[in-house]
């Protein structure tokens, strides 16, 4: 008699499942080191491994969108706790797609965010990130720094209005510099000779300037013949 032998099928591996628990194996190691790590070692060491767990993230990420159908995406997202999070992740992944997370370990978690989120804005700085032998922090901010374009100055509007201490307002003319001096001596001698104060002269003078350009006021000619 002949045994039958039952045919074991092994079944299909879930490649989401596998890389899944990579990664969540990748972040129990980091954290049970930052468990064991003290002082400065600590520091040093949360640097750089939150850094390369945000780098690990955001390229999973990326990699699971583009092999899930958009139903098994969204799903993910959900069972993850990550809906509404993702997009700042897939920034990170489609401007450093080209580093590994170790190559930009020693930049800050906030750095790294700045850059993503900005990735216009520092274009020329992320292009630079390939000439460096060795990606800092430092050398990131300085070259920040660098590549900063200054703004120009916004032209300030001429303003004659102060302020009192009440919140109140007044008129204040800056000061009339002439080589002859002749608006300012015209002022004093109709100061002196009329008896007004500089702000009434003012006053008028500005009253006819304004019925001039409104055509209320019209200059005559005086004839000669």
């Amino acid at each position: 008699m002949i045994a039958q032998v039952q045919t074991v099928i092994p079944a299909p591996v879930d490649s989401k499942v596998v890389k899944k628990s990579e990664f969540e194996q990748y972040a129990q190691e980091k954290a049970n080191a930052l468990k064991n790590a003290s002082g400065e070692e600590f520091s040093l060491l949360s640097l750089a491994d939150v850094t390369k767990t945000i780098l690990h993230h955001a390229f999973w990420l990326a990699e699971q969108k583009q092999k899930l159908s958009l139903r098994q995406y969204k799903q993910l997202l959900l069972e993850q706790g990550w809906k509404g999070e993702e997009k700042r992740y897939l920034k990170i992944a489609a401007v450093f797609g080209e580093f590994s997370p170790q190559d930009l370990a020693q930049i800050e978690p906030l750095t790294v965010y700045q850059l993503a989120n900005n990735s216009n804005k520092y274009k020329s700085v992320i292009e630079a990130l390939f000439d460096l032998r060795a990606i800092t922090q430092e050398a990131v901010r300085s070259l920040v720094k660098q590549k900063r374009t200054p703004r120009e100055p916004k032209p300030e509007k001429p303003s004659i209005w102060r302020r009192t201490k009440n919140g109140g307002r007044y008129c204040q003319i800056p000061a009339i510099h002439e080589q002859d001096e002749h608006t300012g001596m015209a002022l004093q001698s109709m100061i002196d000779t009329e008896g007004l104060s500089a702000q009434q002269i003012v006053a008028e003078a500005i009253a006819l300037r304004k019925a001039y350009k409104e055509g209320l006021l019209v200059v005559v000619e005086e004839n000669k013949n």
